[in-house]
């Protein structure tokens, strides 16, 4: 039940699961507390600590899975190299438009002309009184010309290549630098249209200019009409602008006077970085000055840590739209201060933590993405983080054991779920051996120790479930799930026909060493059971009939169920799932599905690796039961199981999908796919969003992974080496000549670009390529969004 933000759990039998001793609590501030800090305008310095930095640290948007604390987008590699045909088609037009021109005047580069343009108005007069009468000639020689350059310089930009070359050099920059590249670029043009404004320029300028005015004077038939200067600098500026627009429009000129203009506009213009997190701008732009206040003293008092700013945060989100809410958000945090809403068992942090989180956007860093070509621009060198939006997909593992990657995949995922469980966001079970990497029990809440007499808490054998068939469905797929040769549904049956009366004659189903007599029990033993039932139970009657007409016969599945039973009914065990008298408490799994417990269940290992993995099947499919149980569950689930051999059925495959609209998720690790019966391959990888394949693995196993990665379009380069036959003899003799020298016939090179269909690993590549220490990873998020396969260093 939530009492006042706190939680407080309960087992299977109704007590209190008991929590560490919580510390001491702070000292409760007046009622109405002064204003401590007054409010701070953006950007105002004040005094910084490590949470106000982090709080205040950019995070912008990105691609899927990256680490997006004080991320900085890559710029693509300029120097990437450009495809011949690009080149070629910028620079072959380019010289067969130079050498157009130059053959239009007669061999020679620069035009000659009458300058003008160099006049005054008074002169223009004159010159109109003294020019010859045949200027009309020269004015459409000059006009032709001017046609003659504009239809060379289009042709050579509608057939060169020169968009592509633009893009090339142009788009790793950003908005600015490109503007002030295409500026530098359109002042070199202006050099040709414009020389005598540059005292530095010597040459003859292109006819754009003068064919514009002779066309104007020849329309007017009167070349007195250049005495007025409006007319003469109003083509000069719309000369002007024609030669600037194409540069205007590549470097996007006036998105970046927009961008300058917004910046200028004082109130109107919206800050840039927002009002910094560590002043609580929700609150106090909701008008709860006060509290907001208060926080932000907690936090340069240094008294709130990344835990507490993300759970009071989250608290916010919560309560912002709703006046009841708000109203307990302001009294809370009035009375608490930082420790408000503090997890239940008290931790305000973890003791210990191996992995960079940010507890914002619930990210935990895996490692960082190679700078190699095989992986996407957008990923070179930036870090690679997990989040509960890819966690939703569930995760998949593979790689060898005993290497450090494994482990730490797994481990980071523990730990970023055990962190964000004291926001209270997250509810994590933690399955694996003593040695799993998932930190030191002080972190959890609840840990049971299976076969260990010390533990404090049971595990309940059928997940706190009291409807019958719901229970024998999950136990059978911790018995049965691996047997090939035993219908499940045979399995459920059995168990539901005993689970059912002995229920209600006992008020609780059996424990395992009953329910192991129970099925190898013969009629006259079912029948002692049946006499219990009272008169009214006669479903429970029916039930218990069909078992005793099916006891002892060929097909009985009854037997094969004891004798998986018999695993657990082993002395070790003796004091576990009900059986013993103990002081340990039973804990069912269904408790993550509404509270945000941290829950660790540690598998025996030595002399009992078969019950292990019939512990870790059964602890998997009641995790699965109890996700797809809590429709209301505002937090997030996760089961981390470091060894999933054995684990997985064609049931929990199927199950895993389901999760995906549940909030909630699986991380599975393997140490091979042949851990998993071959028919479940191709079924898991596509039940799960996550993958991520370690250096080692075989390549039966990148087989799968890449077939599930799929294929992509990419251009390939095919040089063909073809033989020269020279048909002149004295050609011939300069062939046999240089390849008696070189030893090598004379050849030529026939380059062919084409776009192919390739692998995006393929099972070679997978299996000797990856470096030791890394990984392939892909991600996807429950909203559909996808990370390609990309090689992490899991070390940096």
């Amino acid at each position: 039940m939530e009492t006042d933000g706190t939680y407080e759990s309960r087992d299977t039998r109704g007590a209190a699961v008991p929590h560490p001793t919580p510390p001491p609590a702070p000292p409760r501030p007046p009622a109405h507390p002064p204003t401590t800090v007054p409010p701070q305008p953006t950007g105002a310095p004040g005094t910084r600590n490590a949470t106000a930095e982090w709080l205040d640290a950019p995070r912008p948007k990105a691609a899927p899975g990256i680490w997006r604390f004080r991320h900085v987008p890559p710029v693509q590699d300029r120097a990437r190299r450009l495809a011949p045909v690009t080149m070629a088609g910028v620079v072959i037009p380019l010289l067969l438009g130079l050498v157009l021109w130059s053959v239009w005047n007669q061999g020679g580069l620069p035009y000659v002309w009458m300058p003008l343009t160099a006049l005054t108005p008074e002169e223009w007069y004159w010159a109109g009184t003294t020019l010859p009468r045949d200027w009309h000639g020269r004015a459409a020689t000059t006009i032709y010309s001017g046609m003659v350059l504009a239809a060379i310089v289009y042709g050579v930009a509608k057939l060169g290549s020169w968009g592509l070359l633009a893009r090339h050099f142009l788009e790793p920059y950003r908005p600015p630098v490109r503007a002030a590249i295409t500026a530098g670029a359109a002042v070199i043009a202006l050099m040709f249209v414009w020389p005598e404004a540059f005292p530095l320029i010597d040459w003859d300028p292109l006819p754009v200019a003068m064919p514009v005015l002779y066309l104007v004077a020849l329309i007017a038939d009167d070349l007195s009409i250049f005495t007025s200067p409006l007319l003469t600098y109003t083509l000069y500026a719309v000369i002007t602008a024609a030669v600037l627009w194409p540069f205007a429009r590549l470097g996007g000129w006036l998105d970046v006077v927009r961008a300058w203009l917004r910046s200028r506009g004082g109130r109107e213009a919206p800050p840039v970085p927002g009002a910094p997190r560590s002043t609580w701008p929700g609150p106090r732009e909701a008008g709860q000055w006060q509290a907001a206040d208060l926080l932000a003293a907690e936090v340069l008092a240094g008294r709130m840590n990344e835990v507490d700013a993300a759970r009071i945060g989250h608290r916010w989100e919560r309560s912002r739209d709703d006046a009841r809410g708000l109203a307990g958000f302001v009294d809370t945090v009035m009375r608490q201060g930082a420790a408000a809403w503090a997890h239940p068992s008290g931790d305000r942090d973890l003791p210990r933590r191996t992995a960079a989180h940010d507890l914002l956007l619930g990210q935990v860093r895996i490692g960082r993405a190679v700078a190699a070509e095989r992986n996407p621009a957008a990923y070179r060198g930036a870090g690679v983080a997990l989040d509960p939006a890819a966690l939703g997909t569930s995760m998949l593992v593979v790689g060898p054991s005993g290497g450090g990657p494994a482990g730490g995949l797994t481990a980071a995922a523990a730990e970023a779920l055990t962190l964000q469980a004291l926001t209270g966001t997250c509810a994590v079970v933690a399955v694996g051996g003593p040695a799993a990497p998932y930190g030191p029990d002080a972190a959890y809440d609840v840990v049971v120790r299976l076969g260990d007499p010390g533990s404090p808490y049971d595990l309940d054998l059928y997940g706190g479930l009291t409807e019958p068939d719901e229970a024998a469905a999950l136990l059978a797929e911790g018995l049965a799930g691996d047997v090939e040769s035993l219908d499940p549904r045979r399995a459920v049956t059995v168990l539901a026909q005993l689970l059912g009366p002995y229920r209600t004659v006992h008020g609780a189903f059996p424990p395992v060493p009953v329910l192991r007599e129970l099925l190898e029990a013969g009629p006259e033993t079912l029948g002692d059971l049946r006499d219990r039932l009272p008169a009214e139970a006669a479903a429970m009657r029916r039930e218990l009939d069909g078992r005793v007409r099916q006891a002892g016969g060929p097909a009985d599945p009854g037997p094969l169920l004891a004798d998986r039973l018999a695993l657990l009914d082993r002395p070790a065990f003796a004091d576990f799932f009900g059986a013993g008298t103990g002081a340990a408490r039973p804990f069912s799994l269904n408790t993550v599905a509404h509270h945000p417990l941290r829950v660790r269940v540690e598998l025996p290992e030595h002399g009992h690796e078969e019950a292990s993995r019939l512990l870790a099947r059964l602890v998997l499919a009641q995790f699965l039961t109890a996700a797809r149980s809590g429709d209301r569950r505002t937090h997030f689930a996760g089961l981390v199981l470091d060894d999933a051999t054995g684990a997985l059925t064609a049931g929990t495959v199927r199950a895993l999908q389901r999760l995906r609209t549940r909030r909630a998720g699986v991380v599975l690790g393997l140490r091979t796919l042949g851990d998993v019966p071959e028919a479940l391959h191709g079924p898991l990888l596509a039940a799960v969003g996550c993958r991520a394949a370690l250096s080692g693995v075989t390549t039966w196993d990148g087989r799968g992974f890449a077939e599930a990665w799929g294929t992509e379009w990419v251009e390939t380069e095919e040089v063909a080496h073809h033989t020269v036959f020279a048909n002149q003899p004295m050609t011939r003799a300069l062939h046999a000549l240089r390849k008696r020298v070189t030893g090598k016939a004379v050849t030529t090179d026939a380059v062919t670009l084409k776009r192919v269909e390739r692998e995006r690993w393929s099972a070679s590549e997978l299996a000797h390529s990856v470096p030791p220490g890394h990984a392939v990873v892909s991600l996807a998020t429950v909203d559909g969004a996808n990370m390609p396969p990309v090689l992490v260093d899991l070390r940096g």
